[in-house]
C-alpha cells in the first residue's frame, strides 16, 4: 500500500492527519487523497462490506378522513438534531429526511472505497474543508484545545467548550461532523449526557475513547484506560442515549489500549465494542501494517478507522 508523503507544516495544529484502513480492500489499495489543506489533520473511513438491505415495503396505507397520508420518513428538528423515524406510506423518502446528517455519514460508509476527510477546529476551517470537495470532516480535540485555549490535549478541554466548538462547526457547513467526544468526560451517565449533547449539536457522530481522566492526546507515551467492563459500559451507555433521543448519530468506539496495555487486549475491546453497538472501530496508535491487517480482519462488516500523526510516537508507515 503505498501512502502519501506529507511536507513537515511549522504549526501545531497543522501537524495532524488522519487515515483508515479499508477491511477488504488493504491489500494492494493506492489511496490517492485530494490535496491536503495545511491546516488540517485527515481522517479516512472504511464502508461496511455487506450490502445494505433496503427495508421491506410496507403495507399501503389505510385511508383516514382526517389525516393525509405519511411520507416514508417523517422528520422532527430540535434545534440541529434531525430525527429519522419510519411511517407508512411511499416508496421514496423525503428530501428533509434525506438531508439528516447522521443518514448522509452512514450512506458514506456503506459506500465502496475509502473516505477521506480532514479535522476541523472551527467554523471557518470546517468550510475550508467543505469547499475543498471533501465529502465529511471531524472534529480534532487536539486542534480545538490548541486554538480555543492554546493548550494541549491533556483533558483541560470541557464537554460545554466541545459542544459549543461544535455547534458553531455544524451550523457553518452542510457535510457530516463527526464530534471528538474525548471519553465521555466522566462515568455512563456523562456519557450519555454527552452524547445527547452531540445530537443536539448537530453531529453526525461521535467518537468515545476509554482512556481514564484527565486524558491525553492519542500519540503521546503513559496514556492509560479503565476497565474492560467499563468501556463497554461506555459505549453501551451511548448507544441507549441514541436509542432515548431518537437519532442515528454514529458511535465510533475508539480504544487506546494497544499502547496502554498490549496489541492483543486493543483487538479484544473492539471485537467487545462491536457486539455492543458500536458503529466504527478505532485502535489508536497500531504500529505497523500487520497491526493494521489484524484489526482489519476483526467484524470484517464493520468500517474501521485509524489515526495517523506525522511525527507521532507511532506510525504504521
Amino acid at each position: 500500500m503505498k501512502l502519501p508523503q506529507f511536507n513537515r507544516w511549522t504549526e501545531i495544529i497543522a501537524r495532524r492527519h488522519c487515515l483508515s484502513l479499508p477491511s477488504k480492500y488493504f491489500n494492494g489499495l493506492q489511496v490517492t487523497p485530494p490535496p491536503l489543506l495545511p491546516q488540517h489533520r485527515q481522517c479516512l473511513l472504511l464502508p461496511s462490506l455487506q450490502t445494505p438491505i433496503p427495508p421491506s415495503t410496507p403495507p399501503p396505507p389505510t385511508s383516514s378522513p382526517s389525516y393525509p397520508p405519511l411520507p416514508p420518513y417523517s422528520l422532527r428538528i430540535s434545534r440541529r438534531s434531525m430525527v429519522a423515524c419510519y411511517a407508512a406510506a411511499s416508496s421514496s423518502p423525503s428530501p428533509s429526511s434525506a438531508s439528516s446528517p447522521a443518514r448522509e455519514l452512514r450512506k458514506l460508509l456503506e459506500s465502496p472505497g475509502a473516505h477521506q476527510g480532514p479535522a476541523c477546529f472551527d467554523a471557518l476551517s470546517a468550510k475550508l474543508v467543505e469547499r475543498a470537495g471533501f465529502r465529511f470532516c471531524f472534529t480534532s480535540g487536539f486542534s480545538i484545545s490548541a486554538a480555543r485555549l492554546g493548550l494541549p490535549d491533556v483533558g483541560l478541554i470541557s464537554y460545554g467548550e466541545m459542544v459549543d466548538q461544535g455547534y458553531q462547526i455544524t451550523q457553518a457547513v452542510s457535510i457530516p461532523v463527526i464530534g471528538d467526544g474525548d471519553n465521555g468526560y466522566g462515568n455512563q451517565m456523562n456519557v450519555k449526557r454527552t452524547v445527547k449533547g452531540f445530537i443536539k449539536a448537530g453531529f453526525a457522530g461521535i467518537i468515545l475513547e476509554d482512556q481514564v481522566s484527565p486524558k491525553a492526546c492519542g500519540h503521546t507515551n503513559g496514556r492509560k484506560v479503565v476497565s474492560r467492563e467499563e468501556a463497554i459500559m461506555r459505549i453501551k451507555a451511548a448507544i441507549d442515549a441514541r436509542k432515548e433521543s431518537g437519532s442515528d448519530i454514529v458511535i465510533v468506539a475508539r480504544t487506546d489500549s494497544r499502547q496502554a496495555i498490549s496489541l492483543e487486549e486493543s483487538l479484544w475491546r473492539s471485537r467487545a465494542f462491536a457486539d455492543a453497538g458500536a458503529d466504527v472501530l478505532f485502535i489508536d496508535a497500531l504500529a505497523s501494517r500487520e497491526e493494521m491487517r489484524a484489526f482489519c480482519e476483526i467484524t470484517p462488516l464493520l468500517p474501521k478507522m485509524a489515526n495517523m500523526l506525522e511525527g507521532g510516537e507511532r506510525l504504521p508507515y
